[in-house]
């Protein structure tokens, strides 16, 4: 366990952009966020505006032009197993069954194991995500949610100190989706894996979260103020719907979004366009607390 004053995850004033001189763009500025042991944050924002590449700086894909990423007080220098992050696409080897391509992370975190170990171990988590019936399967047997499992199982049994997910779920239909969240939060729960989700989705960040922190457009994004979660979410996701804390929290981060696309658009003088934020509100829910505002 950490000491009171050691966080898990730090990002300390760090700066990225790509490209050189005229060509240039920086995408992240003066990013700082620090994560304790079992906490589960999501972070929110536009397509576009450098979600991925601040979730690869956290997992060491990549390497800051200024600042710093810290695990345990440490420099990141590169991936490591106590770092596990699940992609949006799942990565899986074609020509492999569920539990090969399970096995593949098992045996390069654990080689020392005896094969019967090892084995159970990878069972265990294929068990977790409810796959036990697809062992044999290859990926294109499978849907995209199962997939996904695989993919999640994959890296949980890498027994990562911190799970990074990268919008894992944002290409799946809408009850795929939401019966993979509710999995995911019953994994993390019995875990207790600090977790880091990056999303465009408000309401699944509001879901699966302890804190929502929106990044903020670009260029040179920067992370905003942290939502604090204090939701009961055992209840089903139709009826955390009509929730007035839930429908508060969510136009709460939603209009501080829309407010700094709001301010982007005007510095760039109707030059730079951003998407829409996903998701999109009934008017009748939204509009009242837009019209209060003004």
């Amino acid at each position: 366990m950490l000491n009171h004053t050691t966080m898990l995850l730090e990002l300390k004033e760090v700066n990225i952009g790509f490209g050189e001189g005229a060509k240039r763009i920086d995408v992240l500025s003066n990013i700082n966020l620090a994560v304790k042991e079992g906490e589960s944050i999501a972070i929110v924002g536009f397509t576009g505006s450098g979600k991925t590449t601040l979730i690869k700086l956290m997992a060491g894909l990549l390497m800051p032009d200024a600042g710093q990423v810290l695990f345990k007080d440490q420099p990141v220098t590169g991936p490591g197993r106590e770092r596990g992050i699940v992609f949006q696409n799942y990565s899986l080897l074609p020509w492999l069954t569920v539990l090969r391509n399970v096995m593949l992370a098992v045996d390069e975190v654990y080689p020392a194991w005896p094969k019967k170990e090892r084995l159970a171990h990878a069972q265990r988590y294929i068990e977790m995500v409810n796959l036990r019936h697809a062992v044999s399967k290859r990926p294109a047997e499978l849907s995209g949610g199962m997939r996904q499992r695989v993919s999640l199982a994959r890296t949980l049994a890498m027994n990562p100190e911190v799970l990074l997910m990268d919008e894992p779920l944002g290409a799946l239909d809408a009850i795929t989706r939401s019966s993979l969240q509710q999995e995911i939060i019953k994994i993390r729960n019995a875990s207790k894996t600090t977790t880091l989700l990056i999303t465009n989705d408000v309401d699944e960040a509001i879901l699966m979260a302890d804190r929502v922190i929106p990044l903020n457009p670009g260029p040179n994004a920067t992370l905003g103020p942290s939502f604090r979660v204090d939701i009961d979410r055992r209840a089903d996701r139709t009826s955390l719907n009509s929730n007035p804390a839930f429908i508060r929290l969510r136009n709460e981060v939603i209009e501080y979004l829309l407010d700094k696309r709001s301010e982007v658009g005007t510095r760039n003088t109707g030059k730079f366009m951003l998407p829409n934020l996903s998701p999109v509100l009934p008017q009748s829910v939204f509009g009242s607390t837009r019209s209060k505002a003004a």
